[in-house]
């Protein structure tokens, strides 16, 4: 369980006028918090969610300790005041942290913030209201140092049908996959919601899914639409900054308060970065291989229905670690069981434009996660039981939080 820590912020007695209406700082941050990690550090899913974790977690913890409407992260829920400035908490934790995670951007940090500074008025509200924001954020780097980032552990590499190993393009083993061994942001373990594994290499569904990612994702596939080839394209850009983008474009479409958007934020990154370390561990428990190796090794792997074509590629070029479970559908799982809990609905509808002009629209949240679990085989990447166990992770991180974060406090909705 978190341990909470009680932020103590001095009074003064005179309260500033309340700033004018604009942008929420909470979703700025959001956008400079994303062109901070994927742009410029370029960092990959398996570092960047967790550090947009640490980030919108202590936004979340600034600015509810103003406005008290649910329970804290890391601080107690209610400590500073409504005249307090939220945009300034707000502004101020996301410096911090993200000055912490990458330094070397500082002079940009340090532009991004004074601007959303000089945005606000002058006065007591603006000045409590930062050193909300720098008491939450040094609570985050605090609860986060020595959390297993960063660590030497690598995917073992197999000889034998069904074991991983290195493939096409780099033939790398993933050097972030000390992932695994993260210290969870809001469950109890790595190994909690720990999938029920791979199939039987011998057995008539393996055999089934195997042909299916064979035909419809391969690089040359004839039986794959060109819908199809467009949704798996659209889902293989850095599937963190498509859902950044999209969690910008329903925050806009809803119009939340700061507050709420806090508090969405946080709940979707941290849940997302427990989803993929839960799939990280999964990954490091079963170290299954890709179809790339599964297809071109099928003459050796003990199933007469399985058919070899040592020369497959996929439509995606596959990533440099193991294919059990899904970590797109787990983030993906996770992201839409949290947005239909935060909304009480499924039809909340959007429609998003990659970098690289492709666009994907949706009238349901349910939609999105059918397409990814569907787009993933398109791909060639993925066996279907992986993508489905990876959303299922996701669900089951999601269902978790429910029920032990983010609370209302007070009968507060």
């Amino acid at each position: 369980m978190l341990k909470k820590v009680v932020l103590t912020v001095a009074v003064g007695a005179a309260l500033a006028a309340p700033a004018v209406a604009r942008a929420d700082a909470v979703t700025q941050w959001n956008l400079n918090a994303s062109n901070a990690l994927f742009t410029v550090a370029g960092q990959p899913p398996q570092v960047s969610v967790s550090h947009l974790a640490m980030v919108h977690g202590a936004v979340y913890d600034a600015v509810n300790a103003i406005d008290g409407g649910h329970e804290g992260y890391l601080l107690t829920s209610r400590v500073g005041t409504p005249f307090d400035s939220k945009d300034a908490a707000a502004a101020a934790a996301a410096y911090r942290v993200l000055l912490h995670l990458v330094p070397a951007q500082q002079p940009l940090l340090d532009a991004q913030y004074s601007a959303s500074l000089a945005a606000i008025p002058d006065g007591t509200a603006k000045t409590r209201g930062i050193a909300v924001g720098e008491a939450a954020a040094a609570a985050m780097i605090a609860a986060r140092t020595n959390d297993g980032r960063f660590g030497a552990y690598r995917f073992p590499v197999g000889s034998v049908p069904g074991q991983w190993r290195p493939v096409l393009p780099a033939f790398i083993s993933d050097p972030f996959a000390w992932l695994k061994d993260v210290r969870p942001f809001l469950i109890e373990s790595s190994s909690q919601f720990r999938s029920k594994g791979p199939l039987e290499l011998t057995s008539p569904q393996y055999a089934r899914e195997l042909a299916e990612v064979q035909s419809v994702g391969s690089l040359t596939s004839t039986t794959r639409t060109a819908d199809q080839t467009h949704a798996a394209r659209y889902w293989a850009e850095n599937p963190p900054a498509t859902w950044s983008r999209v969690f910008r474009t329903i925050s806009a479409q809803q119009g939340l308060s700061p507050a709420e958007n806090a508090r969405l934020y946080a709940m979707l990154y941290l849940t997302a970065a427990d989803a993929l370390i839960t799939v990280w561990d999964d990954k490091a428990h079963y170290l299954f291989w890709r179809p790339i190796t599964a297809i071109r090794e099928a003459d050796v792997d003990g199933n007469p229905a399985t058919v070899a074509d040592p020369a497959w590629l996929p439509l995606i070029s596959t990533p440099p670690y193991t294919e059990h479970s899904s970590g797109h559908a787990a983030l993906s799982g996770s992201i839409v069981a949290t947005l239909q809990d935060f909304f009480g609905t499924d039809h909340v509808g959007w429609s998003d434009t990659t970098n690289g002009g492709l666009t994907r629209s949706f009238s349901r949240l349910s939609q999105a996660i059918d397409e990814v679990v569907d787009a993933r085989v398109w791909s060639g990447i993925h066996f279907r039981t992986a993508d489905e166990q990876g959303a299922r992770i996701g669900r089951q991180v999601a269902q978790w939080r429910k029920r032990h974060a983010f609370g209302a406090v007070g009968g507060n909705g």
